[in-house]
């Protein structure tokens, strides 16, 4: 593990790099989680660093996991596990988009890691990621999960080793190499390992919350309106916490109360009793009879307008949003946006806009974004048809159906600035 290394040959290493940060473009990739790791106790779920290690045994005795903490820097945490999902994502995204030349180490910028898990992109939050990558290069896991006739099980960290790069004459920083462990690169190469999940599962802050989210996630995927019921003490048990029983209890009972986790609701059974059941459902399943203009209005309050066009309850209704708005089209998404923004101009008095009735097409960009964004995308960003651009990014959220963005207008302008950066060559008179 080290930071801050040269490469023998800084030239030629760093225009490699340059060129590999300036194409690709991860912004909007496809959140995927590695489904082996969502339902067991691979990581510590409190930010206290813990030391003690988890013992797993499954109740039928066939799966065993043991992970044990290094004194220094402490067991990896939940929340350090949002660097794993990304580098998930990403290696997903590669061989969705038909690289043949996969690798476990992989080359990043911390910038746009950090954003894409919401961490911020402060000069706190870099110290609290190489805190992070610390923690998952240095905790010992060691499990009979995909063991063998060769292998009775595998010892492994989740990553075998990260370097900060960097020019040695105008230290500018070149990204990092991160380097996975074979257990999980090889478990994320087959497709049916990873799960997709909601970008809004970042902004859950208790550790429990993060952890009974991926357990969900997997285990109530697929069971539609039924669910998936499971005990108490089993949970406990698959959580790995460091919690008593009834401490245990408690918390979970909050969160059901609560019931804002992203997509899945939870539903306690016998809540009184000595024994008591959680039941998890995806919520796609649960709002089938919702009435399709509440499902529309929340789908316009979520995706949050331009600028200045904010609804106030915006944190109350992305707790109860329904998952199925997931799958709505993003033209639909566009009309809506355009028609609310119409709407609360009118509201506002600004004769200015356009009436306030819905679009009788496709809403142009400009009815989408608004004059002061358009005009702002237009000016960073000069030369190109946005409304041809937004047709792009469409087709980018119907290729993703589970990604849509929490600000549609937003992550339209960064995708124009990454488009603008890419191709500005190819304008007239570039």
């Amino acid at each position: 593990m080290s930071t801050g290394e040269q490469p023998a040959n800084a030239t030629g290493r760093r225009v490699q790099f340059e060129m590999f940060f300036t194409l690709p473009d991860f912004s909007d990739v496809s959140l995927r989680d590695y489904q082996e790791t969502m339902q067991r106790p691979f990581f510590s779920l409190s930010k206290k660093k813990r030391l003690k290690p988890i013992e797993y045994l499954s109740p039928d005795k066939s799966v065993t996991v043991h992970v044990s903490a290094n004194p220094e820097y402490g067991m990896a945490t939940i929340w350090d596990a949002d660097i794993m999902i990304y580098l998930a994502s990403h290696l997903n995204e590669l061989r969705e988009r038909g690289d043949n030349d996969m690798s476990p180490t992989i080359r990043l910028q911390p910038g746009d890691l950090l954003k894409r898990i919401c961490w911020g992109v402060s000069g706190r939050a870099y110290e609290r990621l190489i805190g992070a990558l610390d923690r998952l290069q240095a905790t010992t896991i060691k499990t009979n999960i995909r063991a063998n006739s060769k292998s009775r099980e595998t010892t492994f960290s989740w990553i075998d080793s990260y370097t900060h790069l960097v020019d040695e004459r105008t230290q500018r920083s070149l990204g990092m190499e991160i380097t996975l462990s074979k257990w999980f690169f090889d478990g994320v190469m087959d497709k049916r390992n990873v799960l997709a999940i909601s970008p809004l599962y970042f902004e859950i802050t208790s550790g429990l919350g993060k952890w009974l989210y991926r357990a969900a996630r997997k285990h109530a995927g697929g069971n539609g309106p039924e669910g998936f019921t499971i005990g108490f003490e089993t949970l406990h048990q698959k959580s790995g916490s460091e919690s008593s029983l009834p401490s245990f209890k408690n918390k979970i009972l909050e969160l059901a109360r609560a019931n804002n986790l992203p997509d899945i609701s939870l539903d306690v059974i016998g809540p009184e009793t000595p024994r008591p059941k959680l039941r998890m459902t995806m919520r796609k399943h649960l709002a089938c009879d919702a009435p399709a203009s509440n499902a529309a209005q929340s789908s316009v309050a979520l995706v949050s307008p331009t600028p200045g066009i904010r609804p106030a309850k915006v944190k109350q209704q992305r707790a109860s949003w329904p998952s199925e708005q997931d799958q709505m089209p993003p033209a639909a998404i566009r009309s809506l946006l355009a028609s609310a923004a119409s709407n609360l101009r009118a509201e506002r008095g600004d004769t200015a806009g356009p009436a306030p009735s819905a679009p009788a097409g496709p809403a142009s960009a400009q009815d989408v974004l608004g004059a002061e964004m358009y005009a702002a995308i237009k000016a960073e960003s000069p030369g190109w048809d946005l409304d041809v651009l937004m047709q792009q990014f469409d087709s980018f959220l119907n290729r993703n159906p589970h990604e849509l963005p929490r600000n549609y207008a937003k992550r339209f302008q960064g995708f124009v600035k990454k488009h603008h950066e890419r191709n500005r060559h190819t304008l007239p008179g570039a």
